[in-house]
């Protein structure tokens, strides 16, 4: 039998430091998030960042958290209980961190009598630390824990027409009645290194005027060419003028080199140049969280502010909207009677 098993990032259990300290020693010790060897990883995490992040982490979950616990994982939940009622085969949910672990939801997909996995990472572009750290953690378990499972991972779906659709009309919508200059898509940053490290061909990637739009193999697997896609996609569907859009990312970490611009200074030229009124979309996360409830919607409107602008649109993520659940369950029900590659052609 087939089933499905949705993947986000994940979430600290509460914004008790000590919860913070745990997640973020599982997050930030993982690999592909800092590819370093282990131990200068360890020492950067464990030696230097856990020593003071745990706190501050902490505060900026507090003044995001809801009633029900984390906005991310209820958001997913909630995704996950829509999508169940308009399938028939068994959804379940897991997280990259944290106590939702993939092994769990593998697990509980096991006991419905599932021998047949898609993997859904809900991430719309690919990165080595958001989908390929997904991947290689589930063949772990799989040859670990799950020798008999057979296990399929939804490609990156960045430039699906379903996806771009329901994209531009949630942009759409969130700005109808709204009077904005400019409309910024800020993108999670990675360092530069993991671009050209995943560049199949060698030689392509040069985070330069012309890699990104010239084609390229090298595309598949190259997150700053999707997230530059996925805005080009979404002007074309919004008849974007050029001129009133731009991209940028956000969550810098360290000193090495990271993709640029990054967010809080574009959000803070546009008020020191005289923008007024901006809207800042994040096409990177399909579910709400810590990045784009407080380090948007918060830090971003703050600096905004006190660059001069006034005005200050964070459009939500997909979440758990209705035409956004359709579309998933249309993917997953063409791979159950087809297969992934049918599935998002």
């Amino acid at each position: 039998m087939k089933g499905v098993l949705l993947v986000n990032l994940g979430s600290p259990d509460s914004t008790d430091p000590k919860d913070l300290k745990k997640y973020l020693d599982e997050f930030l010790m993982d690999p592909r998030v800092i590819d370093v060897p282990f131990w200068l990883r360890s020492f950067i995490v464990r030696g230097i960042i856990l020593n003071t992040r745990p706190k501050k982490s902490a505060e900026a979950y507090k003044k995001i958290w809801w009633e029900e616990g984390s906005p991310l994982i209820v958001i997913s939940e909630r995704l996950q209980e829509k999508i169940q009622k308009k399938t028939t085969i068994p959804v379940a949910l897991a997280m990259r961190y944290g106590s939702m672990t993939l092994k769990k939801g593998l697990q509980e997909l096991v006991d419905q009598g599932v021998d047949e996995v898609l993997t859904i990472p809900l991430y719309p572009q690919f990165a080595m630390a958001t989908t390929e750290t997904i991947d290689v953690k589930v063949e772990e378990l799989k040859k670990e824990f799950f020798p008999q499972l057979e296990i399929t991972s939804l490609p990156a779906f960045y430039n699906k027409p379903e996806y771009i659709e329901v994209l531009s009309r949630s942009i759409a919508e969130s700005l109808e009645g709204v009077d904005y200059e400019h409309l910024l898509f800020s993108y999670h940053g990675v360092p530069e290194r993991h671009i050209y490290k995943r560049d199949i061909t060698k030689n392509h990637c040069k985070i330069d005027g012309s890699c990104c739009v010239t084609d390229s193999p090298a595309h598949e697997f190259c997150y700053r060419h999707q997230c530059f896609k996925t805005t080009e996609l979404v002007a074309e569907k919004l008849n974007l003028k050029p001129g009133t859009y731009s991209n940028a990312f956000q969550s810098r970490l360290g000193f090495d080199p990271w993709l640029k611009p990054p967010t809080d200074r574009t959000i803070e030229r546009f008020g020191l140049e005289g923008t007024k009124k901006i809207a800042v979309v994040t096409p990177a996360f399909v579910s709400d969280c810590l990045e784009t409830l407080e380090e948007i919607a918060m830090e971003g409107e703050e600096i905004f502010h006190e660059a001069g602008g006034k005005e200050f649109t964070t459009i939500p993520c997909l979440n758990d909207r209705d035409d956004w659940v359709d579309v998933l369950t249309g993917w997953i029900d063409q791979w159950r009677i087809a297969d992934v590659k049918t599935a998002i052609a």
